[in-house]
């Protein structure tokens, strides 16, 4: 059965269905999707022009995104600490994104099976 949300909002939803969960792997689409959602979801407590509600709206996103971070480099067959990349000045962040951006490996690697042919179930 369709979402009436779409499948975009139901890849944000499997995020944080997913938020305790370190280990398997994430798609590009799962990963960027997150981010989307999460950065316009920001933006909109940010109007609110409150300094709480944003505090409170981090905390809410600050273990899925790391999970979703970590599953992301897993797919690309990195360990989950090259999310620590982003403290690294300049040249951290932009080996994180390059790698963020890959694809993802084809068929089983250390952390599981590819999910790009896996049905989403959220």
């Amino acid at each position: 059965m369709k979402s009436p949300w779409g499948d975009e909002v139901r890849w944000y939803i499997n995020a944080f269905k997913r938020f305790t969960v370190f280990g398997g792997r994430s798609r590009r689409r799962e990963f960027w999707l997150f981010w989307l959602f999460s950065v316009i979801a920001g933006n909109l407590v940010n109007q609110l022009d409150a300094l709480l509600p944003m505090r409170i709206f981090l905390l809410v996103i600050l273990l899925p995104t790391l999970t979703v971070t970590v599953r992301r480099l897993h797919d690309t067959s990195h360990s989950g600490n090259w999310a620590f990349l982003f403290l690294l000045p300049l040249v951290g962040p932009i080996t994180l994104l390059v790698h963020l951006c890959t694809d993802g490996d084809d068929g089983w690697n250390r952390y599981g099976p590819s999910p790009k042919y896996q049905p989403l179930h959220a």
